[in-house]
């Protein structure tokens, strides 16, 4: 748990989403968000770094890791992913799975098991997001919104039953029920997946989905 000290974030990302919805990365685009909220620093890092951008002292330096891995999972090292997950496990470091994360292979060592949904549907029609646990400290002033374009995941989850379940989605003419936010803990440390999030689409830089990953970092980091 963080005390008299900033929030240390590591913003990670492949960085192959399209430039024109995000010319930063996903990553970059959170962390020039983050980097403005009271109380938390962010450094971003990718897969072509050195260590692949989580060397052991970055990790030990960092309270939670934000990750988004989409087409690249099988370029991440057995050892980026036992240098991760022992962080998490025994050193408490926070970790935040951001839509197709749900298949890195740092997530899957976390959760032991296949990560998998029944179905992948990618027709930029509208989801609506519900708080389905608003006392949950990443549910703090977030509201039900609906998200313009998405690309939904249908359920079942593959996934260890989450601790709790902080967010719904609803999708493809209110058909499909999801579980779109997701809160675990793992050895020492929490983990929070939020599914939606797909990288043709601008869902991180709506207000509402901002507000969500500041609350998960703080959530993580074991400050709320």
């Amino acid at each position: 748990m963080v005390e008299n000290s900033d929030i240390q974030v590591i913003a990670w990302s492949e960085f192959t989403e399209p430039g024109s919805v995000y010319p930063t990365g996903i990553h970059g685009c959170l962390a020039q968000h983050l980097n403005n909220c009271q109380g938390i620093t962010v450094s971003v890092s990718g897969l072509e770094d050195p260590d692949q951008g989580v060397s052991e002292e970055q990790l030990e330096a960092a309270d939670v890791l934000i990750w988004f891995g989409h087409i690249k999972h099988g370029d991440v090292t057995d050892e980026s992913v036992e240098r991760t997950v022992k962080q998490v496990k025994e050193k408490g470091l926070g970790f935040l799975g951001l839509h197709s994360t749900h298949f890195a292979r740092p997530f899957k060592a976390l959760m032991e098991t296949e990560c998998s949904f029944r179905a992948y549907v990618e027709n930029g029609t509208k989801g609506d997001i519900k708080v389905a646990a608003p006392d949950h400290p990443i549910a703090k002033g977030v509201s039900d919104f609906t998200i313009p374009q998405v690309e939904w995941y249908g359920e079942p989850y593959a996934v260890p039953k989450a601790e709790t379940v902080v967010l719904a989605g609803i999708y493809d003419d209110y058909t499909e029920l999801t579980r779109d936010g997701l809160a675990w803990t793992v050895g020492n440390g929490r983990v929070f997946y939020f599914r939606p999030g797909h990288e043709t689409f601008p869902i991180y830089h709506m207000p509402e989905v901002k507000k969500i990953i500041e609350n998960g970092v703080r959530w993580l980091a074991k400050t709320t």
